[in-house]
């Protein structure tokens, strides 16, 4: 009774355990939620104060239009626009200022809108109030472009904790979490679950789908004695387990922290207009400095003239010099520009999550990929009949091998079945009688067909009933699946992963592309990546590789893409410089881990991922030339007293309108 007792205490302890683990989960979701949340209404806020100080501006026109003010009173008015819009570019360069990091584009923009607003003061300039708050409203809409575009962004890596099994059946009754069962207990794994933990199989048998934790494709069978490893899922049978390792040290544990270390060591370009800010933000700073006091230094020491009225025109210029100088074009145009890159992508179903990734993959030079689902379709099919007769190619003889195979594998539960089923969906309806079909553990399936004995098996079940098999030719490229009738060997069937469609042409695009390496890394045996790697003409192939192995593979390549879809590929698709994800069949932790997602789970959008993010950096960078282009024109025109005010904002906002109709270029659906 004791014991009975304090059994039930345990299960009381683990039951609250889980419930407080259900309640963090619970909690986890709603601050993601809430979070979700806060961007979204973020957004909204940002797009109401633009068109409240829009309104505001055109309403600060007309006040200064139909009334008699002084510049005191015109200073007040356009004063609410102005804060309304601008108050947080103006914290933000202060913040900048009190951490030592002044000079970035809301430093600029602060100096630049506020010489503006000061212009109008100095004896004989003109109020230049409306260009100082149209210059910081335009400042604004490219910040919303900017928000927008990398509020889209990846989600935290630790999304990928959803992929780890829920629940351990405890052999004693208890529904455990899989890190409170200790090592030596007896779990049970039912049909369609995940294995929750390392173990040894010590009662029953099955075949586990392993595609998601190594990349082999074909199911592997277990039986008594045989390991297996946490993350795979169990196709068949019921099962007994004796776990070896805690939770913590168990595979599908030990591939999330390989995937959360890699995210912290993920090489991330910086956005441009930041790394360009740097060096033009304290150049312009330094030079309109400069333009305002040395010109009338040199006017009085050489000259003798007044330095008071030399300074004031020097000030004028150098202030115009600024607004000139606000970059707002770049701020708006290239963000923007990435922004209709993404949009353009997603057209062609292919997801990108931050503009930061479209400025590595233009740059990429090598293309790694994953076999079985990426390459591959990940299913099974016949891909020879191989009868055993002299005549091997007659139809009717391959017609009957697969009819009698398929009868047999009618009930099975195992992927092969399935792909010979497939392959013969005659023999569901055509009458045949099956009976007596019995599955022999470790070697295959026996049945009755129409009063002949068939057996559908390997080589195992050949030599236990005397049949005399041979090995076939094809038989390094896929899985051999022996026939015998009435004990005389029949033939065999070769079943494989069948390459994907479009395989073939996404490798050639790439190489049209430029693309100057194509890799293959795969889990799966060397025989099956060699013929994969020859049939698409891959420059090279790695195969027999545990997750880890890939990282390693993924460190020696330089600039490298990696093309992926299974659990497995997660930690080497957060360490290459961009991840490429299958999301139509791929699974939620390689989705989570990679930077670009192919919604479609076609290679060639590879090479057309590629190609947009070629074309957006492109239509950027011609942005970039030609605003720097006109506003160093306007400066020189400024420096010298031709520049007006004008010219100083169509400089900006023209400039600006312009680089912003090239950037909506790259909205344009592309087209490989």
């Amino acid at each position: 009774m004791a014991h009975q007792h304090e059994h039930h205490h345990h299960c009381d302890c683990c039951e609250h355990e889980h419930h407080h683990e259900h309640e963090h989960a619970h909690e986890h979701e709603h601050e993601h939620h809430h979070h979700h949340e806060h961007e979204e209404g973020s957004l909204r806020r940002q797009l109401l104060l633009i068109a409240a100080t829009a309104v505001l501006l055109v309403g600060a026109v007309l006040i200064e239009k139909h009334c008699q003010l002084s510049t005191w009173q015109l200073l007040l008015v356009y004063l609410v626009p102005y804060l309304l819009i601008g108050h947080e570019t103006l914290h933000e360069a202060w913040e900048g200022i009190a951490e030592g990091d002044m000079f970035n584009e809301h430093f600029l923009m602060s100096v630049a809108t506020i010489g503006a607003l000061a212009i109008g003061f100095l004896p004989g300039a003109e109020t230049q109030f409306p260009e100082a708050v149209f210059v910081m409203l335009f400042f604004q809409v490219g910040e919303l472009f900017e928000g927008y575009a990398e509020g889209k962004s990846r989600q935290s890596i630790s999304h990928l904790m959803d992929i780890r099994p829920d629940v351990a059946h405890v052999a004693s009754g208890a529904d455990m979490s899989p890190d409170q069962v200790a090592v030596g207990s007896i779990i049970v794994i039912r049909p369609g679950e995940k294995v929750p933990l390392d173990g040894i199989v010590i009662e029953g048998e099955s075949a586990l789908n392993t595609v998601a934790l190594t990349g082999e494709s074909l199911p592997r069978s277990v039986a008594v004695d045989d390991e297996v490893v946490s993350g795979c899922i169990n196709l068949s049978g019921v099962l007994r387990v004796r776990t070896t390792k805690v939770f913590g040290e168990s595979t599908v544990s030990k591939i999330i922290e390989l995937v959360e270390h890699a995210g912290e060591h993920k090489s991330k370009s910086e956005a441009f207009i930041t790394r360009f800010a740097r060096i033009y933000t304290p150049v312009v700073v330094f030079a309109a400095l400069g333009l305002a006091i040395i010109p009338p230094l040199i006017s009085f020491v050489i000259y003798h003239s007044s330095f008071s009225e030399a300074f004031v025109t020097w000030l004028y210029r150098a202030l115009l010099f600024l607004v000139v100088s606000c970059p707002c074009a770049l701020v708006i145009s290239v963000p923007l520009t990435f922004f209709g890159g993404i949009g353009g992508a997603s057209r062609r179903g292919i997801l990108i999550k931050g503009a930061n990734y479209i400025d590595v993959l233009s740059k990429v030079d090598t293309v790694v990929f994953d076999k079985t689902g990426t390459l591959t379709r990940g299913e099974f099919a016949v891909a020879a009949v191989h009868p055993s007769s002299l005549n091997t190619q007659h139809s009717s003889l391959n017609s009957h091998l697969l009819h009698l195979a398929a009868h047999v594998e009618h009930y099975s539960t195992h992927p092969i079945g399935a792909a010979l089923r497939d392959a013969f969906p005659q023999a569901a309806c055509d009458g045949c009688h099956v009976s007596d079909v019995e599955e022999i553990a470790g070697q295959g399936i026996r049945a009755k067909v129409d009063g002949q004995t068939v057996c559908v098996g390997n080589t195992k079940m050949m030599d236990a009933i005397g049949a005399h098999w041979h090995n076939c030719d094809d038989g390094d490229d896929g899985t051999v699946i022996h026939v015998a009738i009435d004990g005389q060997y029949a033939g065999h069937i070769v079943i494989s992963d069948q390459v994907k469609a479009d395989s073939a042409e996404a490798i050639d695009k790439l190489k049209k592309l430029g693309i100057s390496r194509t890799v293959m890394l795969t889990g799966d045996r060397r025989e099956v990546a060699e013929r994969v790697a020859k049939e698409l003409g891959l420059d090279e192939y790695h195969a027999e590789l545990l997750p880890a192995d890939k990282v390693k593979r993924i460190d020696d390549l330089l600039l490298t893409a990696f093309v992926g879809d299974g659990i497995n590929d997660a930690p080497v698709l957060a360490r290459a410089d961009v991840g490429i994800a299958m999301g139509g069949l791929g699974s939620d932790a390689a989705i989570e881990a990679a930077d670009v997602v192919l919604m479609d789970d076609k290679p060639t959008k590879v090479a057309t991922a590629i190609a947009i993010a070629r074309r957006t950096l492109r239509i950027a960078r011609q942005n970039v030339w030609f605003a720097i282009g006109v506003k160093v024109a306007v400066l020189l025109l400024a420096t010298v007293g031709l520049a007006t005010m004008w010219m100083a904002v169509f400089a900006d906002v023209g400039v600006t309108v312009l680089a912003v109709l090239n950037a909506m270029r790259a909205l344009r659906v592309y087209h490989l």
